[in-house]
């Protein structure tokens, strides 16, 4: 087996097509990647094995006005039948030397307390690990003009 890394442009839409299970949360849906590989603070790593994706990084450069910029990474995912052979690293540690290219000085993660296979790779690189508390918002939701927030503390 050789594992093949690729760093994604927008040029690279059409690899995003013979994906092996697992390596994404969900489909794949082309209009979205093609807007994702389009925005220049958006990077992702394909791992192939020949034609065949069975790893992604995906990250997200962050600007600062105060601090450094930093290399958020996003998802990492790899095809079950490939785990344990070392592509999350590989692709992990590419992620980092791009992101240090593109002037990133800091980089993090977030994963669920309980994903142990994550927090293990994590660990290796040997980052500090640190807790931290996680919201979401559905937008439909939320207020969508700043005169629907009550200032009444009731």
């Amino acid at each position: 087996m050789t594992i093949t890394l690729k760093r994604m442009g927008p040029q690279d839409a059409a690899l995003f097509t013979n994906i092996a299970a697992g390596v994404f949360d969900e489909p794949v849906v082309p209009e979205r990647i093609a807007s994702y590989l389009a925005e220049p603070g958006h990077l992702i790593i394909l791992a192939f094995d020949g034609d065949l994706v069975v790893g992604q990084c995906a990250a997200v450069l962050h600007k600062h006005p105060d601090k450094v910029d930093e290399l958020y990474i996003d998802e990492v995912g790899v095809a079950d039948a490939y785990l344990r052979r070392g592509i999350a690293r590989a692709m992990l540690t590419a992620m980092f030397e791009w992101g240090r290219e593109r002037g990133a000085r800091e980089s993090w993660v977030g994963t669920e307390p309980d994903n142990a296979a994550a927090n293990a790779l994590y660990r290796s690189f040997a980052g500090e690990e640190d807790v931290f508390a996680y919201y979401e918002w559905d937008l439909d939701e939320v207020p969508r003009r700043a005169e629907e927030i009550s200032s009444d503390p009731r």
